[in-house]
């Protein structure tokens, strides 16, 4: 395996200026203020190396789509933090300035039902219920502890065979049944466009799944606090802020392409 393409961290902070920039553009074309979108920096590809210079930067928002990979990540944050936090007291000025008091992190993969004790106590939003079933887990496990979980619901609007999420017409009936659940909490809906090298491809299925988020809010299922609109990656993020995306899930744009074996 090789991770030629992957950015070093001496450019990161190049890369992650290009990506605000992108941000930046797309969202004043869409006449919104780029601080109404938020962006997850995908560590799925990157190196410790990465998300530590990331996080020295103040990015506090990171994604992740692996359990194992997730739990390994966390720990290694954590103590990094720590140890960070022990020796600012020790210079006067350093690049503690910029570094966060915590960050938080997001589950945007598939999450198998048996994983979810694993995952609830290290996230701090999941991006990808797609089924009744998984949010009955979630909030049964929830339950136990007495905890409130925050969740979005995985919208395949694409209609690919294969493909995670609930279809179009069954997104709202699954999110009247989430409402009733007291230790969960609707925070919105996420979707993925389709794979392909065209930005313009995922428009129908961003626009679409922002029909659906609209639809939701205006039923005030879920209350003030469903605000939460996750589409777009690093090759069609422009095209996801212009149907609507509130939060972005970028890991290429970042840190380089994926290592090839």
């Amino acid at each position: 395996m090789t991770t030629e393409g992957l950015i070093g961290p001496t450019q990161l902070k190049d890369s992650y200026r290009r990506v605000l920039d992108r941000i930046a553009a797309a969202a004043e074309k869409a006449g919104r203020r780029a601080n109404s979108v938020q962006m997850i920096a995908v560590t799925k590809y990157a190196t410790p190396d990465q998300i530590r210079a990331l996080v020295e930067m103040g990015h506090a928002e990171l994604g992740e789509s692996k359990v194992q990979q997730l739990s390994q990540r966390v720990a290694m944050l954590e103590e990094f933090l720590g140890r960070k936090k022990t020796l600012a007291g020790a210079a006067p000025k350093s690049s503690i300035d910029d570094l966060p008091e915590k960050v938080r992190w997001h589950m945007v993969g598939h999450l198998q039902r048996n994983k979810v004790k694993q995952i609830l106590p290290l996230v701090g939003l999941i991006h990808s219920v797609d089924s009744l079933r998984l949010a009955e887990e979630i909030h049964n496990y929830a339950a136990r502890v007495d905890t409130v979980v925050d969740i979005l619901i995985q919208v395949n609007a694409t209609n690919e065979v294969g493909k995670s999420g609930v279809t179009g017409p069954a997104v709202i009936h699954l999110a009247d049944q989430i409402d009733t659940m007291m230790h969960l909490r609707l925070r919105g809906l996420m979707t993925m466009g389709p794979n392909t090298e065209n930005p313009e491809d995922a428009r129908p299925a961003f626009a679409r799944t922002a029909e659906i988020f609209s639809d939701i809010r205006k039923a005030k299922i879920g209350g003030a606090e469903c605000n939460v609109l996750s589409m777009g990656m690093s090759n069609d993020l422009e095209v996801a802020v212009d149907e609507g995306a509130n939060v972005l899930r970028i890991g290429r744009a970042l840190f380089g392409d994926p290592p090839t074996e």
